[in-house]
């Protein structure tokens, strides 16, 4: 009797915990909750619309839907029937209705600079325009509509997913042949761009780097009265805002500003020197605004390594430079790896900073992201210039994890 008591007790006690291990779950769970959700609304949800921006293309699938089917069986090479200026010319009557023409205008000026006032007049015209033969019509109208090149890029613009924005994001385009090529000379621009961005980011990392790292190293070693006064003075740049800091530097390195003014009453040049709206002026005012996130990082990492090892190393023998560069500074690679790499993904997205200091070669990729977001309103090419930036990010990312490892990273 006394084990029939003892095996209730027992099976009791096990669902008593595994209740109370259920409910300590579901606690974690509704606090963690939150968290998530916001992640996912404020952070994932956006790069998802951003993927799925640059490579969406409903413009001529949704309002030339009749266009789009008579092409589906063309060749490509000689100039579409009848059947298919019919078609255009009953989807411009549509499209002039639900004032969609322009839309569709926009959409192929993208591909074919021009196009869009042409498909203006084309719109205007197939209202008036009773019956065939609507090839004769449309080829009198323009000879836009005589070229096998406009009706290939509508027959692929169809499509309701295009590579188009992707490609034009690294001067590629779709030749009328269907091929990748560069796209002309002077139309190259962007692949420039995304390398002046990895190189001022770089450069900035870098300067952040030699200017931190002394810095840090003094603040880990100081007296805490003393340290805690220069990490306030660190910090200080974050009680203003970016936009602030950076109109100070415009201020600082203008032709008529203190820094030229010093450089004359030191007779350290003959004239004044042009510091703002130029790529120095950039690297500086980033440079300042970037340091705290380099040095914090390395600081933290320093504050909790012992001197004893450097000074083992030095009753061993070893001078003060072997013994710091052998010993203290292998140990402050997780700081150093930390920092430098929290700078460099900053600054790949830095704009009002380069915009306000920097010249018209100095913008870096987020300038253009903004003007075909609030300027040309081509929300597909800024989707993919964002796109494109990303995925060499997580390059980069995957590179670093591949030769330093992301579990040696440490921010605190």
């Amino acid at each position: 009797m006394s084990v029939s008591t003892f095996d209730i007790e027992k099976t009791s006690l096990k669902s008593r915990l595994r209740r109370a291990e259920r409910m300590q779950r579901l606690r974690a769970l509704g606090l963690v909750l939150p968290l998530f959700l916001f992640i996912l609304i404020v952070f994932v949800m956006p790069i998802v619309i951003l993927m799925t921006r640059a490579v969406e293309n409903p413009e001529i699938a949704d309002n030339m839907p009749r266009t789009v089917a008579a092409l589906a069986d063309w060749n490509g090479i000689d100039l579409p029937g009848e059947p298919v200026f019919t078609a255009f010319a009953e989807d411009l009557r549509e499209t002039q209705k639900n004032k969609a023409t322009g839309l569709i205008g926009k959409r192929l000026n993208y591909e074919i600079p021009g196009t869009r006032s042409k498909m203006l007049q084309a719109g205007r015209a197939a209202e008036k325009m009773e019956a065939g033969p609507y090839k004769e019509a449309f080829l009198a109208l323009d000879p836009l509509w005589g070229k096998t090149e406009t009706w290939t890029v509508i027959q692929r613009a169809g499509n309701r997913a295009t590579s188009f924005y992707l490609l034009k994001a690294v001067d590629l385009q779709w030749s009328p042949k269907d091929e990748i090529v560069q796209v002309a000379a002077d139309q190259r621009l962007f692949v420039d761009v995304f390398i002046r961005t990895l190189g001022i980011s770089t450069t900035v990392t870098i300067a952040t780097l030699l200017l931190g790292f002394p810095l840090a190293y003094l603040l880990a070693t100081l007296p805490p009265r003393h340290s805690n006064l220069l990490l306030i003075l660190v910090l200080l740049p974050f009680w203003t805002s970016l936009l602030v800091r950076t109109t100070a530097w415009v201020v600082v390195l203008q032709t008529e500003g203190p820094v030229n003014d010093l450089l004359l009453w030191l007779g350290l040049t003959d004239e004044r020197l042009q510091l703002i709206f130029s790529r120095f002026g950039t690297i500086v005012a980033m440079t300042h605004i970037q340091l705290p996130f380099t040095l914090l990082p390395i600081y933290s990492v320093m504050k909790t390594i012992s001197p004893n090892y450097v000074r083992a190393a030095r009753s061993l023998g070893a001078g003060p430079f072997l013994a710091f560069w052998r010993i203290y500074f292998p140990q402050t690679m997780p700081g150093i790896a930390a920092g430098c790499l929290l700078t460099f993904i900053l600054c790949l997205g830095y704009y009002i900073t380069p915009a306000l200091v920097g010249g018209p070669t100095d913008q870096m990729i987020s300038y253009f992201v903004a003007l075909y977001t609030n300027r040309e309103l081509n929300w597909g090419q800024a989707s993919a210039l964002g796109a494109v930036l990303l995925f060499a990010t997580l390059i980069l990312y995957a590179v670093y994890n591949r030769l330093v490892g992301i579990d040696k990273m440490k921010l605190g």
